[in-house]
C-alpha cells in the first residue's frame, strides 16, 4: 500500500511497463511529490540505493491528463491501472485491489486539484469522485495526505475482493517445516552496515534469509529459541530508515526494513506469534534466561 514518508511524499512499490506495448513489468519504487510536481520511480527504495542514485524514470504531474483501472485493456495483467501522459500511456500493476483504488485516486487528485481552501472544495471533489463512472452513488471518505485530498472509497462496489491467503502457506523444497510468511526486506549488514535487499522466510522454528527467492541455501538462520524480542525500532529516526523493525537475540539485533508500515507491522507479528507458539505464552528468551539462572544460583 503506498504510504507517506518523512518528507510528505507518497511511496511504495508498483510495476511499470518500461518498454511500450512488450507486456513485461518491472518491479519499481515509486515516489509521487505534490510539492516538487512529479512521478519519479527508482530500481529500489532510494534508502537502500547508493547517494546520490538517479531515477530511473520520471513524469511531471502537468502532462498526466487521467488515471483510470485497465482491467479491460490489459485482461491478463491483474491489478493494472494506466497513466496517461501526452501520447504515452503508462501501464502499473498494484499489489492488490486496494493498493490499486489508493495509487489512482492519488494520482488523479495530485494532478488535478490544489490544497482546498475550504471543507467546500474537498466535499466538491468528493462528490464529482462518487459521481463518476456509473452515476451510481457510493460511500467515500477523505483524507489530507502530502496536501492533497486523497479519496477513497469506504464500502467497494463490483470490485473484485483480493485473495487473502492463510498465514500457513507452502512449504519449500526440500524442508519439513511449514513456512508461515515470506518475502524481500532490507537487511543491514554486521560489519559493514550497509543494507542489501535480502529474501526472508519464517518457519515455525527460525527464520532465514537468502540472497534470492530462487536461492536454496539460505545466507543465515535465525533460530527463534535465540530471539529475545522483535519490535518495531526505536531508532529508526537516527538511521533514516522508514518501515524499519529489530530482531533482538542472544548474540546480535538484527535491523531489517520492510517495504511499507503494513508489511513492518505484518512481519513483527507473525515473528511475534511463532515465538508464542514456539515455547508457549509468556515464555520469552529473557524469562526462560532468568529462570535458568535462578536455577544455577540454587544449585
Amino acid at each position: 500500500m503506498p504510504y507517506v514518508d518523512r518528507q510528505n511524499r507518497i511511496c511504495g512499490f508498483l510495476d511499470i511497463e518500461e518498454l511500450e506495448n512488450s507486456g513485461k513489468f518491472l518491479r519499481r519504487y515509486f515516489i509521487l511529490d505534490t510539492q516538487q510536481g512529479s512521478l519519479v520511480w527508482y530500481m529500489d527504495n532510494p534508502q537502500n540505493l547508493p547517494v546520490g542514485a538517479k531515477h530511473v524514470g520520471s513524469l511531471s504531474l502537468t502532462y498526466i491528463s487521467k488515471v483510470s483501472d485497465a482491467t479491460k485493456q490489459r485482461p491478463k495483467a491483474e491489478y493494472c491501472f494506466v497513466v496517461n501522459a501526452g501520447m504515452r500511456k503508462f501501464f502499473l500493476q498494484a499489489n492488490d485491489q486496494q493498493d490499486l483504488v489508493e495509487w489512482v485516486n492519488a494520482l488523479n487528485n495530485a494532478t488535478k486539484i490544489t490544497v482546498p481552501k475550504s471543507s467546500d472544495a474537498v466535499h466538491s471533489e468528493s462528490q464529482r469522485l462518487a459521481s463518476n463512472g456509473n452515476k451510481k452513488q457510493v460511500p467515500y471518505k477523505t483524507e489530507i495526505i502530502a496536501g492533497v485530498a486523497v479519496v477513497t472509497q469506504t464500502q467497494k462496489v463490483g470490485l473484485r475482493k483480493a485473495q487473502n491467503h492463510p498465514p500457513y502457506l507452502h512449504t519449500r523444497a526440500g524442508q519439513d517445516q511449514t513456512v508461515i510468511k515470506a518475502g524481500y526486506c532490507v537487511k543491514q549488514g554486521a560489519l559493514m552496515k550497509n543494507w542489501k535487499r535480502r529474501y526472508f522466510v519464517l518457519e515455525q522454528n527460525s527464520m532465514s534469509y537468502f540472497k534470492s527467492e530462487l536461492e536454496k541455501e539460505p545466507l543465515r538462520i535465525i533460530l527463534l529459541k535465540e530471539v529475545h524480542k522483535v519490535q518495531e525500532c526505536k531508532h529508526s529516526e537516527i538511521m533514516m530508515r522508514d518501515n524499519l523493525f529489530e530482531v533482538v537475540t542472544t548474540s546480535r539485533t538484527f535491523y531489517v526494513q520492510a517495504d511499507s508500515p503494513e508489511e513492518m507491522h505484518s512481519w513483527i507479528k507473525a515473528i511475534s506469534g511463532a515465538i508464542v507458539a514456539q515455547r508457549g505464552p509468556g515464555r520469552s528468551a529473557e524469562s526462560l534466561m532468568k529462570r535458568k539462572f535462578k536455577r544455577m544460583s540454587v544449585i
